[in-house]
């Protein structure tokens, strides 16, 4: 079978390397005072963090169904079926609207809850381009991924309180004191929800505290992979290049012993950032096919 993988923005993937890879990367947009974007579309990176940082009023809205239906069809003009990653299902209501939209493709388009987000998010669609070359199903390939998708891990620290306060994720109060203590929250990803892990008065602290929760992560949740080769180890950011470059190098340190090293960095997509804010920096570990 001829198979398509499309997935959305949330994973970070870029137009140039969506088309390396031959994927379809659907765009999730967001609102800068009032106006619609789309991140390399009509804004880049740092013209976000610019706006960001000036105050602007930042915010995300759903995906274009209609959209994600006519790139559906197209591809089903040159392909046998679709498989559909879009972001996790704990952070986004698009996958739940993807797959009742779905129903109308009668078995021709998967859409998988993958419970994923960025680097971890990407190493779902290379899982799913090798299924496809070893010849399995659109099915089967939904079927493998939602299976895996709780093996992964996520560690993120802020800088800031203010966005998750903005978004009611967190209340007026509990931000006014994380932000008078100068406290720096370190959330974590384990499934699909964006929960507390830890809090943190310096980023040494933090990069330490995140290092260690890893490593715990390998030693306990994914010793099979681990001994198999199949474990991957990546990183994210926002806006803060040198940071993440720091923590890099001791977290390569920390995973010597283990034969393992971050694979990859990747700056956190437009979305998401909208809810995170600048400085923030995340160790992922997730299975790889």
């Amino acid at each position: 079978m001829k198979i398509a993988v499309v997935t959305d923005t949330g994973c970070g993937i870029s137009k140039n390397e969506a088309e390396k890879l031959g994927i379809t990367v659907m765009p999730i947009p967001f609102i800068i005072d009032e106006e619609d974007y789309i991140e390399d579309v009509n804004l880049t990176q740092e013209q976000f963090y610019e706006k960001l940082i000036g105050g602007a009023d930042v915010s995300t809205s759903q995906p274009n169904l209609d959209e994600r239906e006519k790139v559906w069809t197209e591809l089903l003009k040159t392909h046998d079926a679709v498989v559909d990653i879009p972001l996790s299902s704990g952070l986004s209501a698009s996958c739940e609207n993807l797959t009742a939209l779905s129903e109308k493709f009668e078995g021709k388009v998967q859409v998988v809850d993958n419970k994923r987000i960025s680097v971890t998010q990407i190493e779902s669609v290379k899982d799913a381009l090798k299924l496809i070359s070893e010849g399995k199903s659109a099915k089967e390939i939904k079927d493998y991924l939602e299976e895996t998708s709780l093996k992964s891990s996520i560690y993120i620290m802020l800088t800031t309180l203010k966005y998750l306060k903005k978004g009611g994720r967190i209340t007026p109060a509990a931000a006014a004191i994380g932000t008078l203590l100068k406290i720096k929250p370190i959330l974590q990803i384990q499934g699909d929800k964006l929960d507390k892990f830890s809090q943190v008065i310096n980023y040494q602290q933090g990069k330490k505290k995140m290092i260690e929760q890893i490593i715990k992560d390998i030693e306990n949740r994914f010793q099979k992979e681990l001994q198999e080769k199949k474990l991957v180890i990546a990183m994210a950011h926002t806006h803060c290049e040198d940071k993440i470059k720091e923590f890099e190098i001791e977290a390569n340190e920390a995973l010597a012993k283990y034969d393992l090293k971050v694979e990859m960095i990747n700056p956190l997509s437009l979305p998401i950032a909208c809810h995170i804010g600048e400085g923030s920096i995340a160790i992922t570990c997730c299975i790889k096919r």
